[in-house]
């Protein structure tokens, strides 16, 4: 009789706060679909906590916020807690953080609250969590509802399989190269990929780093708002991309980077949006963002700006303590460790000498039939490399997918993400394997192989899209910003009659006539996450132009379908947003377990259409899609730019009306929130 071996499990009898299952890597490869990497936030920590018990990187262990789960184990198993589990305790006995641990079958481990300094707790158990991956990772990405256990957050009752203990390094004491956690924190910062003087005057620039921040209370996984001075700005607004100065075209973020939403500064967390249209002056070096991981709401921050080797050095001390231990707890290691800048509650100095070219690597003037391109470090693994000047322009949305195929076709070593925007691409790499300068002069030399874009035809599809004009859904996400955010914003009571007065238009239903009338051309994918369409009408006459949410919307339904700056998006999930809102359509993401589909409906340069449902057919068609009983209304189609220039030639009289209409309320909008 052949013996049914029984998975060894940790049960859990009291879930805590937002408990999941992590891994320290978290996914890649899926930046350019809005996927985030989700993954450890507190890396450090995990990290730490991963090579106490001796697991191998890639092994999931769990994150709590605020209050830590409380577990009960079946086998004996070798344990260790980091981050802010500072009332940890197994079996009512005090556990403490960075200390290996063996509990025997049935012993109780409570992690306790995470009562300050710090905000989150970490348990890495010998073997792992063995939940199974998702898009090679194990983290869960709870807004998306894919990874971890089913997508969610641990509640009491659930069983989690541990992994196999063979082969297991030999644990190791941490707690003394632990991370110290403070209510006041100092950060090191990289300048770029935007700044002074395009979107900020130097000043401005100066005084975000002179500033003391605090943590905003709506700060989670995807973001931390930091409240302070209003930013110094270099320009009135962002012209087609919206009406504020932060807004620009839409670009790829790094995680870590600042962004000024509006005028609020928010730093990109793991599980934050890839794709957006907000200026980001900073990028938090990579060994530093823990720090917003355990930075509680009230605490204080400070922005030191490092140059590029300073941060590869702490990088690198970094990477020594989580991948040798036996090193990182050797007093030679400590003596080197002691050599790299150190975070603390101190006034930084500001060196303006590193806010000059806002990590310039590269620049390159315009072409016969190429753009100017400007290379940028956007921290110390990605660059932004921005084409043509700050407008839209779908001659250089072409060039800029060109260029990314070229680059994808070199499968230059060390790339590890190419996330196309309006106007740019940025680009993440294993800095080891591929250095940033070298990454810039091989987007160089790859631009001057590009070909003249007007010449260029896309095979493409036409999707028609049902939509639910004024969706009771997206009218709740207007009340619920109004309420609790911002109830005296100018796109407030209602995102359509906002859109009406800044387009010149005569009546509400106009704009939706409008949306109607329109073909959109997609030219982003994964703006607010998971395949969510960035789209721009291919017909100027329809160009409705708006601003973003300042601050965003903390709440977005899913599907909701809204108009920011020039562009249309449909949102991948429900989440925060800036777009304003017209209605709602169908899921433009399908994640299926188990199943060989790509889960992102939509692609780059499909041509968009929407077609007017009542609410109760667009829930039918929904959950149709949802169900796998239907998909997407499909059908080859064509793209070349010839197709503008046909339309600039036939309608040029009828365009340049409407632009100078649109513009001349778009002013007196502005002028009218100033005088506000």
């Amino acid at each position: 009789m052949t013996a049914v071996l029984r998975a060894t499990t940790l049960t859990v009898l009291s879930a805590g706060t937002q408990t999941t299952v992590q891994d320290l890597a978290g996914r890649g490869g899926m930046w350019d679909v809005g996927v985030p990497p989700s993954g450890a936030w507190d890396d450090f920590s995990f990290g730490l906590a991963n090579v106490a018990v001796g697991n191998a990187p890639w092994a999931a262990g769990l994150e709590a916020v605020a209050t830590g789960p409380v577990v009960r184990f079946d086998r004996r198993a070798t344990i260790c807690v980091t981050g802010a589990a500072h009332q940890a305790t197994v079996d009512g006995r005090p556990l403490a953080a960075g200390m290996v641990t063996v509990v025997a079958p049935g012993s109780v481990v409570d992690l306790g609250p995470c009562g300050g300094p710090g905000f989150r707790s970490y348990l890495a158990v010998g073997g792992g969590i063995a939940v199974p991956p998702v898009f090679g990772s194990r983290a869960t990405f709870l807004l998306g509802k894919f990874g971890g256990l089913d997508g969610r957050a641990l509640e009491p009752g659930d069983a989690l399989t541990l992994g196999r203990e063979e082969n297991l390094s030999a644990p190791v004491d941490v707690a003394s190269v632990l991370p110290s956690l403070s209510p006041m924190w100092t950060v090191r910062v990289l300048a770029g990929p935007h700044g002074a003087p395009e979107h900020l005057t130097p000043a401005g620039a100066s005084d975000l780093l002179a500033a003391t921040w605090t943590v905003d209370h709506r700060a989670d996984r995807t973001g931390v708002r930091l409240v302070g001075p209003r930013p110094q700005w270099a320009r009135s607004d962002g012209g087609e991309a919206g009406l504020h100065p932060s807004n620009i075209h839409d670009s790829a973020y790094p995680i870590g980077g600042i962004m000024l939403s509006g005028d609020t500064p928010v730093v990109v967390g793991p599980d934050g949006p890839s794709l957006g249209g907000f200026v980001v002056p900073f990028t938090v070096i990579r060994a530093d963002r823990w720090v917003f991981a355990q930075a509680r709401p009230g605490d204080s921050v400070r922005l030191v700006l490092v140059s590029p080797d300073e941060a590869d050095a702490v990088n690198s001390a970094r990477d020594t303590l989580l991948t040798d231990p036996t090193a990182a707890i050797s007093e030679a290691f400590e003596r080197s460790l002691a050599r790299v800048p150190t975070p603390r509650p101190a006034t930084p100095s500001i060196r303006p000498e590193l806010l000059r070219d806002h990590g310039l690597l590269l620049s390159r003037a315009a072409t016969a039939h190429a753009p100017a391109i400007v290379v940028r470090r956007a921290g110390d693994h990605h660059v932004l490399l921005e084409a043509g000047p700050p407008a839209l322009d779908l001659d250089v949305r072409m060039w800029v997918h060109l260029l990314a195929n070229a680059l994808r076709g070199a499968a230059v070593a060390g790339v590890r993400e190419i996330v196309e925007g309006v106007r740019s691409l940025l680009v993440r790499v294993d800095p080891s394997a591929c250095p940033l300068p070298h990454l810039a002069q091989t987007l160089h030399e790859l631009a001057a192989d590009v070909p003249d874009p007007t010449t260029v035809t896309l095979d493409v599809r036409e999707v028609t899209l049902p939509i639910a004009f004024d969706h009771p859904a997206a009218h709740e996400a207007m009340a619920r910003y109004a309420r609790s955010v911002r109830p005296d914003a100018p796109w407030c009571p209602d995102n359509v009659e906002f859109i009406r007065r800044v387009n010149a238009l005569d009546e509400r239903a106009d704009v939706f006539d409008i949306v109607r009338a329109a073909t959109y051309l997609v030219v982003g994918l994964g703006d607010v996450y998971l395949g969510a369409p960035v789209a721009i009408p291919i017909d100027p006459r329809h160009r409705l132009v708006t601003t973003k949410y300042d601050p965003a919307r903390t709440w977005t339904p899913q599907n909701a379908v809204g108009i920011g700056g020039v562009y249309l998006c449909v949102y991948g999930m429900e989440g925060p947003g800036g777009y304003q809102l017209v209605g709602r359509t169908v899921p433009v993401w399908r994640h299926v377990p188990g199943s060989d589909e790509r889960p992102w409906l939509l692609r780059q340069f499909d041509r968009l259409r929407f077609r007017p449902v009542g609410v109760d057919e667009l829930a039918d068609l929904r959950a149709d899609i949802l169900a796998g009983r239907s998909t997407l209304d499909t059908r080859p189609a064509r793209f070349g730019l010839s197709e503008i220039a046909d339309l600039e030639r036939d309608h040029g009289e009828e365009i340049s009306r409407f632009r100078t209409a649109r513009e001349a309320a778009f002013t007196a909008e502005r002028d009218r929130w100033r005088r506000q």
